[in-house]
């Protein structure tokens, strides 16, 4: 957790990683989605410095997973794919919908 974070956020880190291990993530991935999504919901809060247009614009962490657990899972957004496009220089991202994107991005 960065410094200074509050003991709310402190909480929700280990709740959140307790969780993903219970899941039977690794150690490693499980601090990572803890820390993540600490790091969303305090970007959204108006708790951190910098912030993601990705971080402020999207819908919150928890709303996510609620539909993610009744849809299944349904993997990256299409903002999430067209954002690592853009990162990685993918042409003709503006013109792709979210499995032309998955396919360039080799996320099959």
């Amino acid at each position: 957790m960065p410094l200074g974070a509050s003991p709310k956020r402190e909480r929700q880190y280990e709740h959140i990683k307790e969780s993903a291990l219970q899941r039977g993530e690794s150690t490693d991935r499980a601090e990572e989605i803890a820390a993540r999504t600490v790091n969303k919901e305090r970007a959204r809060s108006g708790e951190s410095k910098t912030a993601s247009r990705i971080s402020t614009q999207d819908m919150s962490s928890g709303r996510r997973g609620g539909l993610r657990s009744h849809q299944g899972a349904a993997g990256p957004t299409y903002d999430q794919l067209y954002e690592e496009a853009k990162r990685r220089g993918v042409r003709g991202r503006s013109d792709m919908n979210k499995s032309q994107l998955r396919s360039a991005l080799g996320k099959d």
